[in-house]
């Protein structure tokens, strides 16, 4: 299998069918698998999923007993993945999977050069609130002075890399928005490709400024002390 699509969601049952009709569009040619991990929805997007499971062989749907947030649903879906390369997704439709393959390609491409690369989207026309995109512009300014990660947006969600040195990464809660850095200080080179943004029309967004600011600041002191700690050590047998 080439690519296991990972999608974490949560109370999307107005966006999660359309998502998968045009994921299942946008991939054809490619052989994928789409690993939909629901978060505890209280909704009924669990029952979409299992009637959707019936006309799409390539969805599979995981389920967390309990909410555990959407950086541990995007670790389940890549423990439970059975490609070797990842690519990530969010499941509120604002994502556009047509995007995919040619950040797939990119993948392909700049991995036989570099050796371990992750790709990135960049939503050069954000369509969320003004709001949103201020906060959002001033918090990646931040984050890339601190981290020295130099990704203009680390919390696109449609991202590419290879599962096991996902899996490697010291896991915390929202550790998903410092992915970049965190992949860096492991060796990893990061490429940002411009990607499409679109409107969110159904449901609303689980994420705002009071839950994301002050944790937000928490957990990038935290990066930055285990970028500070970490050591990157190479070593061959001779």
């Amino acid at each position: 299998m080439d690519l296991s699509v990972v999608i974490p969601i949560y109370n999307e049952s107005e966006n999660i069918e359309h998502l998968i009709e045009e994921t299942y569009q946008a991939l054809i040619g490619i052989d994928y698998e789409i690993v939909v991990v629901d978060d505890s929805s209280t909704d009924n997007t669990l029952d979409l999923l299992k009637r959707l499971k019936k006309t799409y062989r390539e969805l599979r749907v995981i389920l967390h007993e309990k909410n555990y947030g959407q950086s541990s649903a995007i670790q389940t879906g890549a423990r439970f993945a059975n490609a070797n390369i990842i690519a990530t997704m969010d499941g509120d439709g604002q994502n556009d999977p047509a995007d995919i393959p040619a950040l797939f390609e990119q993948y392909i491409k700049l991995e036989k050069k570099h050796g371990e690369v992750v790709i990135a989207g960049f939503r050069v026309k954000r369509r969320d609130t003004f709001l949103k995109r201020i906060s959002s512009r001033y918090a990646n300014k931040l984050r890339s002075y601190i981290l020295k990660d130099n990704v203009p947006d680390t919390g696109c969600g449609l991202k590419i890399f290879n599962r096991q040195s996902f899996l490697a990464l010291p896991f915390f809660d929202h550790y998903h928005r410092y992915l970049p850095a965190l992949f860096i200080n492991n060796g990893a080179k990061i490429f940002s490709f411009k990607v499409n943004h679109r409107l969110r029309t159904k449901g609303y967004s689980k994420y705002g400024f009071h839950n994301r600011f002050w944790v937000g600041i928490t957990d990038l002191l935290g990066v930055r002390w285990l970028q500070k700690r970490s050591k990157n050590i190479t070593a061959k047998e001779k």
